[in-house]
């Protein structure tokens, strides 16, 4: 693993009791980030290490880390329960091949998959708290997330409240995902930062320790509904905070990168950079997921040597 590069810097100890506990967390991390110079790190990690990953054994896992994804307006029971039956089928059409990690849905698809899953070892993952843009009431995000898991929902993916990040609103921003995390109790959170709305390097950091520090389970780049979703910087911000995290914590805390990874070369990309950055203990489906539908035939293809529109 990497020598991650994240020291304590700017912590203004006599101004300690002026912070408000999301400052002081944020104090214990270098959070002025040089745009330039992260990109400038992330293409020399994946110029060294994009050949080496380039493998079959890579591949094949990173098709098993997919969270299998339908979240279009035109979504009806019929067309989602022939998704999951397509999940239920690729163990018989490829047995040597693990299945995809989940099926992730709408909340009120989770029924539906549910009565329809019978592959074994994949979960059932839902969208919820206002998905894509977090712009609705506390209580209607709260039972989003209570009547999914009631109707089968195993994991669970939010938005952070972008818009109360960007103001400073750092204590509603935490409470939000905090009460969330309570509704899903033992069930995984995964934490969407949408990177691209943040914009900048140092903001993609503060979101990241802060959806960590409010309980998320994972924390995961884009919705995939924005102009510009997850990108190998944002990757690397996040993972080199969650090693940062882990060291600080002890809490390990998984990473999602989702939207705009459409081939398995993009695949692989943000897969070095998770080797490189957090090691062997994140490749596996546990703590490593990728958000996309798009890329499991590229995946699939690669895996297969032709060509497969399988999904």
């Amino acid at each position: 693993m990497e020598h991650v590069h994240d020291l304590n810097s700017g912590y203004d100890h006599e101004n300690e009791g002026m912070q408000s506990k999301y400052e002081l967390t944020l104090g214990k991390y270098n959070t002025h980030l040089h745009d330039d110079e992260v990109m400038t790190k992330v293409d020399l990690l994946i110029g060294k290490h994009l050949n080496e990953n380039n493998t079959m054994e890579v591949k094949k896992l990173l098709f098993h880390c997919i969270d299998l994804t339908t979240l279009k307006c035109t979504d009806t029971e019929e067309s989602v329960m022939k998704f999951t039956e397509k999940v239920n089928e690729f163990e018989d059409k490829y047995p040597d091949l693990d299945n995809v990690a989940a099926i992730c849905v709408y909340p009120n698809m989770a029924e539906i998959v549910q009565d329809t899953l019978e592959a074994d070892n994949v979960k059932i993952a839902c969208v919820s708290g206002g998905f894509p843009s977090s712009q609705t009431f506390m209580e209607v995000k709260v039972a989003e997330t209570a009547m999914a898991i009631h109707t089968g929902a195993e994991e669970i993916d939010i938005v952070m409240p972008v818009g109360k990040f960007l103001s400073g609103n750092y204590e509603e921003m935490c409470d939000e995902i905090a009460e969330l995390k309570d509704i899903c109790g033992e069930k995984p959170l995964k934490v969407i930062l949408e990177t691209g709305a943040l914009r900048t390097a140092s903001n993609i950091k503060k979101a990241a320790i802060l959806a960590m520090y409010s309980g998320a389970d994972f924390i995961k780049t884009s919705t995939g509904k924005v102009d510009v979703n997850a990108t190998p910087v944002a990757a690397y911000v996040m993972c080199e905070c969650i090693a940062k995290y882990q060291a600080v914590t002890g809490k390990k805390i998984g990473f999602k990168p989702a939207g705009g990874i459409s081939t398995a070369a993009d695949a692989l990309c943000y897969y070095s950079i998770v080797a490189s950055v957090l090691g062997k203990d994140w490749l596996n489906k546990h703590m490593f997921r990728f958000g996309v539908s798009r890329v499991a035939n590229s995946i699939l293809s690669a895996v297969e040597q032709k060509t497969v529109s399988y999904f």
